[in-house]
């Protein structure tokens, strides 16, 4: 597996947790940024880690912002993408296995790193379940071939 991280200046400190724990659990990534505490536009990070995952040239792609609201919204601009905004571990896994979200997105200033860390572990080994769930991630690649 490899995976895409990036964060604004609001979401920095989480993004260094997660990447410790993605060199723990021994998964390649990619990070595209920001390095720095002045601010920066959340699109501008969002939307290079959206496309990474969307043209397969990574698996999965993780963001974080000061609330990860606005990185998922940016994130979900793009076509293919299922970007889930997640504060709860019940959610981390079920956003995998019901949705096959292939993007996630956390807050910094909503949750710490110790959560932010199980959430992001949990959703990068829960598996998509399919079945009838398959169904309606398919209705939703529908939407985007009718909406663009």
């Amino acid at each position: 597996m490899k995976v895409a991280i990036a964060s604004d200046h609001g979401g920095l400190n989480i993004k260094e947790e997660i990447k410790g724990l993605l060199k723990e659990m021994n998964i390649s990534f990619e990070d595209l940024g920001c390095e720095c505490n002045t601010s920066v536009d959340y699109p501008d990070y969002a939307l290079p880690v959206a496309s990474k995952v969307a043209s397969g040239e990574v698996d999965k792609g993780i963001l974080i912002c000061g609330t990860g609201i606005g990185m998922s919204i940016a994130a979900n601009k793009i076509k293919g993408i299922r970007c889930a905004l997640v504060h709860d571990t019940f959610s981390a896994k079920a956003t995998r296995e019901h949705n096959d979200s292939n993007v996630l997105a956390m807050g910094e200033r909503v949750i710490g790193p110790g959560l932010a860390r199980e959430i992001a572990r949990i959703w990068l080994t829960t598996e998509f379940e399919g079945g009838r769930h398959e169904r309606r991630v398919e209705k939703i690649t529908e939407l985007e071939k009718t909406n663009q």
